[in-house]
């Protein structure tokens, strides 16, 4: 059997000179004539859709290929698009939204938590059976998501401050209404009308608006991760959906063979385990999955990867997950890489350090070769940014 992936990645659009955030993202799209890209929420963040792809590295040369479509239409304004959580120097402009009635009722419904989705995740879907084992196996997979939102982490800093997280999208993202962990449903049937029960009380307007970590597709036979940050390296992305890929294999071969458990209904747990990932990321502790207890981040991901080889080994993605597991905890989270950037140099430095790996640059960047260095320099703890 083979589960097919894809991805979705979502990018701030930056001025190159200054790397400050600017509401350009329209401007950058009009570039591209392009499917696959499209607008999201804030005028200052685009979104790539990949293709559906059978191996890892199918989707690393297709969203590779992405973020150099995208990088060249930006450049051609002055432009250039980063991915990560957040980035380091921006400013709220209340309800500066998107066109269309969908966006802006939601500037207008949810005010002060939609005006400060300056942020941007990775969101990979992997094929399912049927919407029955997509929902089951929302329980199975839940308890494993903080160890990716781990490995995502990249967005230390906000509005022009460390923050002290690894993950500050996380925190500004679990505010609305329907964000965290999904809870655990009998099928597809009892899910769809907790989600009518949402829509009818007037909360949320539609079934998009279920911003759970993990959730069935609307509109495709997958499930869909989305708790993680955007990736400056794609090969975290490929890394992440290798290992979920692998986490709903597990799940569908223990539901085919009747034996994945009951859910002991407290999940109170799985919001604390995600606190934790955002605020320690590669470099502290995680809440360890099995034992519910505080482990080392490294201990809690390579276990993971041990305990889902089987399953790994089924979809031929062993090798390229444990070469990249082994990469990223060498080199610590995106989140750790900007700081000692910062800590070095400034915010700017952290930008451009953004830019050279959204770019596909191996190691820190050369200084001009990211961002010309005309801009003024700021300190780490700079205050408020303006675009």
């Amino acid at each position: 059997m083979t589960l097919r992936i894809g991805a979705e990645e979502e990018f701030h659009v930056l001025d190159v000179e200054s790397g400050r955030l600017v509401p350009r993202a329209r401007a950058v799209l009009d570039r591209l004539h392009r499917p696959g890209f499209t607008t999201e929420l804030q005028r200052s963040a685009v979104e790539s859709n990949s293709a559906v792809h059978d191996t890892l590295d199918a989707l690393l040369a297709d969203l590779a290929r992405s973020r150099r479509l995208l990088d060249h239409s930006a450049a051609s304004l002055g432009l250039v698009t980063v991915a990560a959580g957040t980035v380091p120097l921006a400013r709220l402009t209340p309800r500066d939204v998107t066109a269309g009635r969908r966006y802006r009722h939601m500037a207008d419904e949810y005010r002060r938590v939609a005006d400060e989705q300056l942020i941007c995740s990775a969101q990979v879907h992997v094929d399912i059976p049927d919407r029955d084992t997509a929902v089951r196996a929302m329980c199975l997979v839940s308890p494993w998501l903080p160890p990716l939102l781990a490995l995502s982490a990249s967005s230390p800093f906000w509005l022009g401050e460390d923050t002290g997280y690894a993950s500050w999208r996380t925190m500004l993202w679990q505010r609305w209404p329907t964000a965290g962990p999904p809870g655990c449903y009998a099928d597809a049937a009892a899910y769809d009308r907790a989600l009518e029960e949402l829509i009818g009380s007037g909360v949320i307007s539609d079934a998009g608006m279920a911003y759970q970590d993990v959730r069935p597709s609307a509109h495709q036979r997958t499930l869909e991760l989305r708790i993680c940050d955007a990736c400056p390296r794609v090969e975290t992305v490929v890394l992440v959906a290798g290992l979920f890929r692998a986490l709903v294999r597990d799940a569908c071969d223990r539901l085919a063979r009747g034996d994945a458990g009951r859910c002991d209904g407290h999940h109170e747990w799985l919001r604390a385990a995600s606190w934790r990932a955002a605020r320690s990321g590669l470099e502290g502790v995680l809440v360890d999955p099995v034992t519910r207890r505080a482990a080392p981040a490294h201990g809690v991901l390579r276990h993971m990867a041990a305990r889902l080889r089987p399953a790994l080994e089924a979809s031929g993605d062993w090798e390229n997950v444990h070469e990249l597991l082994t990469r990223a905890l060498a080199d610590g989270s995106a989140a750790h890489r900007l700081r000692r950037a910062a800590e070095r140099d400034d915010l700017l430095a952290s930008v451009d350090l953004l830019i050279a790996e959204t770019r596909g640059a191996a190691g820190p960047p050369g200084g001009a070769a990211a961002r010309p260095a005309r801009a003024p320099r700021l300190s780490p703890v700079a205050g408020g940014a303006g675009s």
